[in-house]
């Protein structure tokens, strides 16, 4: 085999972690990998005289003419498996490097290890929950800080959780175990250096503007409310060990988080959840930890939940069993609003208001425990007196990427009263909060902005004769002139014409994305598809791509999907019946556009019966949609079934696949496969 040979066979490894310069697979992976492929890595490992049981993960490089084995013996037994043993091959120099981290007390570890393994392995709904747990944390925001055992368990303090028994705590409950069954119940006791994930759910949707009062039920030590106490927000709080003589006060919102699973009476679970309801009077917030059968066996039984080897309570339900219980409980719709957080209004005109406005862009919550110090004494009081007014300013200033003129920012004549200027009030908030995020918001705004100016040139609109004062104000702001900023908007237009950026973008923009698919022809990249949701996210050049393809369309109204042609200058927009509700969409209409031909074909499935079914749709949605846990359970299960029945993905209809699965005693009933017999 030679160098090309094996970077054509890597490309087409489906079932990998892939990262920008290689790809990593477990050798229970090779059925599904290459055989030509699967057959070399055999004779490299034998030529080198390494046994099969001495590497467990296979890394090939994308680029060179290399390749490692692996070592994790505890691949299947650790949450975040060590790396013992690490051979790396490189082809080209017929020479290998063997590093051993036996004694390092410090050696690489594994995450996302569902990547690594087959769908169908009894594993991968695990290592599926793993990552669920450690991004629901917040533990994978900067990867670059995660790859070795010291950093990683430093970033689990520091956002406040523990491990025991490969899982995540946020209970700090860690008395040796006995036998009489005493269980520890101390709450959420860890210090913590950022909001909650419940918390954080509310700032993103817009709860925690101000206009709410919040009661934390369980507050452990604080952390929450001395956040958004710092914020101006009205918090209080109660807990049974930190806070016991607090008074429960009746408030708008009432967060009850990962309370409820850590009380081990199902009775007093219940008492728990019905007295933060009664205190809440517009929304109430509850999160518990989540498991699977996999998860629980590894503990010992105890009541309805599990005895974790540090003495301490856990009751690990599945998303439907909490979403059940929270409504039994309260007989009330609880909304689910990301894994294990569910959401139950009083206030049925704010339950539709976010229902209508859930999916919108929010900006990131900004943290402001203990700024940073300032040397002028005048100005720290002068920030505190009239902390909202400069609050408010500096939102706006978000808003538009820039300081904002007199007349764009409402209480300017205040601003000016208190302090002289908006530039000098943006000099003193930006002590406050972070340069970079009005860095972050200028960007958008100014990508936003030559989206606008490429998309009229591709319609060859006339320039208006007039603009408006505030788009003249951006101009001058992030371009300094309108020449510069059509220039600069030209060369985004230009570039959608390259198919070769065009394919490494969409490569890239698979890795960024919640969710999207590459398609592949003949060994090469094809197309990218993604949901429309997802559209904002791409990299502008994209924008500008599937922008200027929308010139000739309009409205996405009816369109679920995006499918971008990397190579000829073409956009696929897919509608589909039942997209939202079903586990298998029905294509109802295709829209493809041929830009370079400035002209649109669209074909209609008026025929339901005959309609393809999407058989994927779990790759083109993320935890934001709300059948995304179902959708997930379901497109396992159907995988395994169509592997089974030997069926390909394309054009294949509902009547044909039912026909199929009942033959094979097994038929579909809503997001579930049942056997017949």
């Amino acid at each position: 085999m030679n160098a090309e040979q094996f970077k054509q066979l890597v490309k087409k490894v489906k079932i990998a972690k892939k990262l920008p310069d290689a790809i990593y697979f477990h050798k229970d992976a090779f059925a599904d990998a290459p055989a030509d492929l699967v057959k070399f890595i055999k004779v490299v490992a034998q030529a080198l005289k390494v046994d099969e049981s001495d590497f467990d993960l296979i890394k090939l490089f994308k680029s060179d003419f290399r390749l490692s084995l692996l070592s994790y013996p505890t691949f299947y037994e650790d949450s975040y498996p060590a790396l013992k043993q690490s051979v790396t091959v490189d082809l080209a120099k017929l020479s290998h490097r063997i590093t051993k981290y036996n004694n390092s007390e410090n050696p690489p570890i594994l995450h996302r290890k569902e990547t690594m393994v087959s769908p169908a392995s009894k594993y991968y709904q695990l290592f599926c929950d793993l990552t669920a747990e450690g991004e629901q944390a917040g533990l994978y925001e900067n990867t670059r800080m995660i790859g070795f055992k010291g950093s990683w368990e430093r970033l689990i303090t520091k956002k406040g959780y523990e491990l025991v028994d490969g899982r995540l705590f946020r209970s700090s409950a860690v008395q040796s175990p006995d036998n009489d069954k005493t269980i520890d119940r101390h709450l959420t006791a860890i210090v913590r250096h950022e909001l909650s994930a419940p918390l954080k759910s509310l700032a993103k949707n817009g709860f925690l503007s101000g206009d709410y009062s919040i009661f934390d039920y369980g507050c452990g030590r604080g952390d929450d409310l001395r956040e958004l106490e710092a914020h101006g927000i009205d918090a209080l709080g109660w807990d049974l060990n930190y806070r016991p003589d607090a008074d429960k006060v009746i408030s708008d919102i009432v967060n009850i988080g990962f309370v409820i699973n850590v009380i081990e009476d199902r009775d007093e679970r219940i008492e728990a959840l019905l007295g933060a309801w009664e205190l809440s009077q517009k929304l109430l917030v509850v999160s518990a930890m989540l498991g699977n059968e996999t998860l629980i066996s590894q503990f010992q039984p105890y009541k309805d939940g599990v005895i974790t080897s540090r003495n301490t309570f856990q009751k690990y339900y599945t998303q439907a069993e909490l979403k059940a219980f929270i409504e039994m409980s309260v007989d009330e719709n609880a909304i689910a609003v990301a894994p294990g957080i569910y959401y139950i209004f009083k206030d049925k005109q704010l339950e539709q208001h976010f229902l209508q406005n859930r999916h919108k862009r929010a900006y990131k919550w900004q943290h402001l425990t203990a700024p940073e110090p300032v040397n002028e004494e005048q100005a720290r009081i002068l920030f505190t007196q009239h902390q909202q007014l400069f609050e408010t300013f500096w939102l706006t200033c978000l808003t538009l990427g820039r300081c904002p003129a007199n007349n764009e920012f409402a209480q300017s004549e205040k601003v000016k009263e208190v302090i002289g200027s908006n530039k000098k009030a943006l000099q003193l908030v930006l002590k406050w909060f972070e340069e970079d995020e009005l860095k972050t918001a200028e960007t958008m705004r100014k990508e936003d902005l030559l989206l606008y100016f490429a998309l009229a040139m591709f319609e060859k609109r006339k320039p208006y004769a007039q603009q408006p004062e505030d788009l003249k104000r951006d101009i001058k702001a992030f371009f300094d002139t309108y020449k510069i900023a059509q220039h600069q908007a030209s060369e985004f237009l230009f570039q959608i014409a390259d198919s070769t950026l065009i394919e490494s973008l969409c490569l890239e923009a698979e890795k960024i994305l919640p969710a999207s698919k590459v398609d592949f022809e003949n060994g090469q990249p094809h197309s990218l598809t993604l949901h429309k949701d997802f559209i904002t996210l791409l990299p502008l050049v994209l924008r500008v791509y599937i922008g200027a393809a929308l010139q000739m369309y309009g409205e996405l109204d009816d369109i679920q999907l995006i499918k971008i042609h990397i190579h000829s200058g073409k956009v696929t927009l897919l509608g589909y019946a039942g997209f939202y509700n079903s586990p298998l969409p029905e294509l109802k209409e295709r829209v493809k556009i041929k830009m370079a031909d400035q002209d649109v074909d669209f074909f209609d499935y008026v025929v339901e019966d005959k309609r393809p079914l999407l058989l994927n749709k779990i790759d083109y949605i993320d935890d934001t949609f709300d059948d995304y846990k179902k959708q997930k359970a379901f497109n396992k299960r159907l995988l395994k079934e169509l592997y089974k029945l030997q069926v390909g993905s394309n054009n294949i209809y509902f009547s044909l696949l039912s026909e199929l699965l009942e033959q094979n005693g097994t038929r579909i009933r809503n997001y579930n496969l049942l056997k017949t017999s």
